[in-house]
């Protein structure tokens, strides 16, 4: 026995339907053939019957707009008076609700695309990760400033005493070789407090002026690991001695 197959294009709705006559038929919608355009989207109903397919009421009410704008079309117009304004066309309502139409088409075709995009990816739960922080490098003054007070708070020798004796001269540029000096026999790394070791409270203050001055040349570094972690003095990569 003979088989065949019956064809027939479903549409969402009447507007979806006077869309596709409008793209078959390649119709400038801002001057739509009413009487054709018309006559097509009623051989469609008749289809539609004719295979037994329930016509909603929407495909109804687009049908009687159509025969109403064509009867409108078709009625002979008065003579205009000068004073009288140009009656507005039959087809322009109709067109303004083509084109919104068409402007939520390719809307609705832009979020379907980005909708099967996001279907290739699979999201998880925010999970915690552990920070890791590059170490600091040209500390700021404050903290610098800091560590020094700390430096002086642990050195019982640096008591002012008692009896006040002839200040000792000390000079910055010294001091800078004697940084420089320390560094290089520790292999260019240097703890802090080890740059502050022993001497007078007028020698730690003049080596602390050196470092500093050191930092502005940028022939060293100050470096910390982690916050609250040891400083470290360090010979910068391409820095000579002062």
């Amino acid at each position: 026995m003979d088989t065949y197959k019956v064809k027939i294009d479903v549409f969402e709705g009447p507007m979806e339907l006077l869309m596709h006559l409008i793209d078959k038929n390649k119709i400038d919608i801002y001057d739509i053939p009413i009487a054709s355009l018309t006559q097509q989207y009623m051989d469609y109903l008749d289809r539609f019957k004719e295979f037994n397919i329930e016509i909603a009421s929407e495909f109804l009410v687009m049908a009687a707009t159509l025969l109403q704008i064509k009867s409108r079309m078709m009625l002979p117009k008065p003579p205009m008076e000068e004073e009288e304004e140009e009656e507005e066309d039959p087809r322009r309502e109709l067109v303004q609700r083509i084109l919104e139409y068409r402007k939520f088409k390719q809307v609705s075709a832009v979020l379907a695309e980005m909708a099967q995009t996001q279907e290739q990816f699979y999201a998880r739960m925010p999970m915690p990760i552990p920070a890791h922080r590059l170490p600091p490098e040209n500390l700021s003054m404050d903290l610098l400033v800091e560590a020094f007070c700390t430096v002086l708070e642990v050195k019982e020798e640096l008591k002012i005493p008692d009896v006040l004796v002839t200040a000792e001269e000390y000079s910055i540029q010294g001091k800078m070789e004697d940084i420089m000096s320390l560094l290089h026999r520790a292999n260019g790394k240097l703890l802090f407090s080890e740059a502050f070791q022993s001497g007078t409270r007028a020698e730690i203050v003049v080596s602390f002026l050196a470092m500093l001055e050191l930092i502005r040349l940028k022939a060293i570094v100050v470096k910390q690991q982690r916050a609250f972690a040891e400083i470290y003095i360090c010979v910068k990569a391409g820095g000579g001695d002062a």
